[in-house]
């Protein structure tokens, strides 16, 4: 039985953690659950049934807390982003239902391996696009203008006004489901795909992707958490110390994302998405004992994996760079 104190040592331990899954998530469009679904279950030890069902209620929290900062920054697409939604939120009530079928018949390495492989499918556009401060303007199609897709913001890094025009809506659409449905499958506000979404397939601004992302996820996490708490894998001491940690860091990224470039943003994006894919990966293949090395040691090969992949892919980029200006 635990004391009193150490109930509130592991409350505050549980903030922390979530404190900096709401910064990391805020400043990359991804969303707390993305970093917090591996934090609870890595570090804490929390069951990824309790931790997604934590996650989707710290997501809520999350988009919150970031969202109304950049909305006041006039930054975020909400137009855009409540388009998307009604794709997003079909998809996550598809995906909350499987994953209450998965655990239910006791398959939760299935969710592990699919949250890896997810976050590392996630990092092949973001390599592609790495070089682009600004994405390269394309030629405006008929959603363009029917769906209004065309916008402005101020860049306070850049000091100067950006103006965009997003194509491939219908396209954007198909991820958004996918990502909802990975959303409600995960637990996750499903900011990876969302990025994937509107950087790649709408052609969008880093900024403007990270922003209307995290205005998007609270939405697509209240549509699945209603189906977990129905099922009743949501928590209250866990959800409520998640929520917190994640609200703080959110509003403290977002406050940091508007002084930053795009560019620094990738990074920390293929950083965080490369140590946790593989790091989630080698957990479900763990606990099914296809690999048998211990969680320490997992650790320290998703470490040294990502910090290779990031030297190489820095210098590559270099010399991309200096053969473009060549």
């Amino acid at each position: 039985m635990l004391t009193l104190i150490e109930i509130i040592i592991r409350f505050l331990s549980i903030v922390a953690g979530a404190f900096i899954a709401g910064l990391i998530g805020s400043l990359t469009g991804l969303g707390g659950g993305t970093v917090l679904v591996p934090v609870l279950t890595l570090f804490y030890g929390i069951p990824i049934i309790y931790a997604t069902g934590a996650s989707l209620i710290s997501t809520i929290a999350t988009s919150a807390g970031s969202a109304s900062a950049y909305a006041k920054e006039k930054i975020a697409n909400i137009r855009l982003g409540v388009g998307l939604e009604v794709a997003t939120t079909t998809g996550a009530i598809v995906g909350s239902l499987t994953a209450v079928f998965i655990y239910d018949h006791h398959l939760s390495w299935l969710i592990y391996v699919i949250f890896g492989f997810v976050l590392l499918g996630s990092l092949v556009p973001t390599i592609q696009r790495g070089k682009y401060e600004i994405p390269k303007m394309l030629k405006p199609d008929w959603t363009t203008r029917i769906f209004q897709l065309s916008g402005s913001y101020y860049d306070a890094r850049l000091h100067k006004n950006v103006e965009y025009s997003g194509v491939r809506w219908w396209l954007g659409e198909i991820i958004m489901f996918f990502a909802g449905m990975i959303s409600g499958l995960l637990g996750i506000g499903s900011g990876a795909l969302k990025v994937l979404g509107m950087d790649w397939a709408i052609n969008l601004p880093m900024k403007v992707t990270t922003t209307s992302s995290n205005f998007m996820i609270g939405i697509t996490a209240a549509t699945g958490s209603s189906i977990y708490w129905y099922a009743g894998y949501i928590q209250p001491f866990i959800a409520a110390a998640t929520a917190i940690g994640v609200l703080i860091g959110a509003f403290l990224g977002a406050k940091i994302l508007v002084r930053i470039t795009n560019r620094s943003i990738r990074w920390i994006f293929f950083a965080i998405l490369m140590f946790l894919g593989i790091q989630m990966v080698l957990k479900g293949f763990y606990i099914i004992r296809v690999i048998l090395i211990s969680p320490y040691v997992q650790f320290a090969i998703s470490t040294v994996i990502s910090i290779i992949a990031i030297v190489i892919m820095y210098h590559v980029m270099k010399k991309i760079e200096e053969k473009g200006e060549a």
